[in-house]
């Protein structure tokens, strides 16, 4: 790898894990900090796209990525269409 590799997928990720464990760590104190949580929220979303991607393109690279940084395999824990916008009854 190269020393200054910051656009390759298992890189990102890497490093989103590692801003994740200190956002954490940072909210745990600060309880109110809504924009803190807002960054979080965005920051796990981006990481799990491109895992996401990762897995698909590059499954042995996926496999090493998620080993290292002790991270669990949720691919199979989708959610199911629809299930972040509810829509109205009456249909």
């Amino acid at each position: 790898r190269w020393s200054a590799d910051t656009g390759s997928s298992d890189v990102q990720i890497a490093a989103l894990t590692a801003k994740i464990a200190y956002m954490t760590e940072h909210l745990k104190v600060h309880k109110k900090d809504k924009h803190s949580r807002l960054g979080l929220s965005q920051m796990l979303e981006r990481r799990k796209k491109l895992l996401k991607y990762l897995r698909r393109t590059k499954p042995l690279k996926y496999e090493k990525v998620i080993t290292a940084l002790g991270l669990k395999d949720r691919t199979f824990v989708e959610e199911p269409l629809g299930a972040k916008w509810p829509t109205r009854g009456g249909g």
